[in-house]
């Protein structure tokens, strides 16, 4: 499973829209889009927060 599969089902099991995801990180809802499309990655930086909110 990709980096973006695993994030889009988590976002999904926690019943959680892309914005909603977004302002808990503090960062805007196209960079979760881009993550979850495989159009970039995200900093180690903003990894730390998704793995807390799990």
């Amino acid at each position: 499973m990709t980096f973006a599969e695993s994030l889009k089902r988590l976002r999904h099991d926690n019943s959680l829209t892309q914005n909603e995801l977004a302002e808990k990180l503090h960062i805007s809802r196209q960079s979760i889009s881009k993550w979850e499309l495989n159009k970039s990655y995200p900093d180690i930086d903003k990894l730390i927060p998704v793995v807390l909110v799990n």
